[in-house]
């Protein structure tokens, strides 16, 4: 499972450096490799609730083999693409494989650990290892793109998915029987639709071309309707996508709320590094690369101490800390770019990072699926991954398109995107401190099954009634 989290985590950062190789290679402008990156994360995030719920349905091993088989050929494509518009179509089966793997896969590791210690633990690993692939996909994509060539940061993939493929047929049990039931194809397109807009919508604004000022003007109102219509669509579904009653937890509400907010921090951040160690202190891709090492470090560092942290202080305060650092790591940033420092000086604002994302993320993880059954695993996962990664995307395509919009030319990009973040996790803090402070804190010798700081119907989404 973590093999296969490592390998999606990476592929969400690794085609970032070489972006520049892919458009040379292409002729693609800077608009159009956006979506190289935010086509992944937007699909994969907007169809990962379908992905938890076709888990629940289906068979979680059977949709585990389907996902990482679909992202396994989408990374073969990726590699072989003769086309820009195959390349990009290759991530957008990227991101729907990930989405159909990764829910099954931390649903499987969910019911496998008890709520206690040994969750806590097993989705510190977890996290760890997303954390440092996606920091890592910055480092593989320098040394890969300058030695071998961008399409191998793709191809190199396809080896590492056939080994899981052989691991969770020989390792992870035979489904149960399973009672088929309908899914929500509608609410998944309109999930997807909804942010994939937002992403246009802001992309254009931002570029303020004369005579389209009307496609961005569209294109949000469509992400708004998108979003109304999915709520409309659910409400009236015989088998939602999300079943509303899941959000009658109140803690699974404003931990999966402030998920969003700290990932849209945390992608914002990467991105931020990479663009200020290229092009403003003009660091070819290997040397950015290599530069982004201690951020990957401190996470390897965090992932043994958060655990023990989560233990004696609660996953409440977990979360708190984590927003903290994640906002100052924020603020350092703007100020870097505002004084120009040279390499070294962003470090200090990586290791923040790195506490950050180690605190905040697993103590939020914690949060999301505390109470889960084994009728809803798969559905708190989907849920809690997909605020995961369309916070994230929605994050770059917000804090940084409106930092980097060519109408605000004179502002210091790094430091508006850098400050605009820094509100956002204000806004995550304010949403934490409502989560009561008992929900989801590890006890040590809990039983599985426990309920932490809610009823037997609240984490069962309210059905228990």
């Amino acid at each position: 499972m973590a093999t296969l989290q490592f390998l999606v985590a990476v592929d969400v950062t690794v085609v970032n450096i070489a972006l520049p190789s892919v458009g040379a290679d292409f002729g693609a402008d800077g608009r159009q490799l956006t979506w190289v990156v935010v086509g992944y994360t937007i699909t994969g995030g907007g169809l990962l609730m379908l992905g938890g719920r076709l888990g629940d349905v289906l068979g979680r091993r059977r949709v585990l083999l389907l996902g990482t088989g679909v992202f396994g050929a989408a990374s073969l494509l990726a590699g072989l693409a003769p086309t820009f518009p195959l390349l990009v179509l290759a991530r957008l089966l990227q991101g729907a494989g990930e989405a159909v793997a990764l829910p099954a896969a931390m649903a499987v590791i969910v019911l496998m650990f008890p709520e206690g210690p040994r969750r806590s633990r097993a989705l510190s690993v977890w996290a760890a290892v997303a954390s440092c692939g996606l920091v890592l996909g910055f480092v593989l994509s320098g040394v890969i793109t300058e030695m071998f060539g961008w399409r191998w940061i793709f191809l190199i993939s396809v080896p590492f998915v056939l080994l899981v493929l052989v691991a969770v047929t020989v390792l992870v049990p035979a489904d149960p029987p399973v009672e088929r039931a309908p899914l929500d194809l509608p609410g998944s397109l309109l999930l997807t639709a909804a942010p994939l807009l937002f992403a246009l919508g802001v992309v254009e604004a931002g570029e303020g071309r004369d005579g389209l000022v009307w496609l961005a003007a569209l294109a949000l109102a469509g992400a708004v309707a998108a979003a109304v219509l999915f709520a409309a669509a659910e409400r009236r579904s015989a088998a939602p996508l999300l079943p509303l009653a899941f959000f009658r937890a109140r803690s699974r509400v404003l931990a999966n709320l402030a998920t969003a907010l700290l990932s849209a921090a945390l992608s914002t951040s990467f991105l931020l590094f990479t663009l200020y160690l290229q092009d403003r202190l003009g660091l070819s891709p290997l040397r950015a690369g290599l530069t982004m090492l201690p951020l990957a470090v401190a996470l390897i560092a965090a992932s043994t101490l958060v655990p023990r942290v989560l233990e004696r202080w609660g996953a409440r305060a977990c979360v708190l800390a984590g927003l903290g650092c994640t906002a100052l790591a924020m603020a350092a940033i703007a100020l870097v770019a505002r004084l120009g420092g040279g390499a070294l000086t962003v470090v200090p604002a990586m290791l923040l990072i790195a506490a950050g994302m180690g605190l905040g993320i697993v103590g939020l993880q914690y949060l999301a699926v505390s109470g889960v059954t084994e009728d809803d695993a798969g559905i708190a996962s989907g849920v809690q991954r997909a605020a995961d990664q369309l916070g994230g995307s929605m994050g770059v395509t917000l804090y940084v398109g409106v930092g980097f919009a060519p109408a605000l030319s004179g502002a210091n990009p790094y430091q508006l995107s850098g400050l605009l973040a820094v509100l956002g996790l204000a806004a995550a803090a304010a949403v934490a401190l409502r989560i009561p402070a008992s929900t989801g804190s590890p006890v040590p010798g809990e039983s599985p099954g426990t309920v932490t700081g809610e009823t037997a119907s609240e984490a069962t989404g309210g059905t228990a009634g």
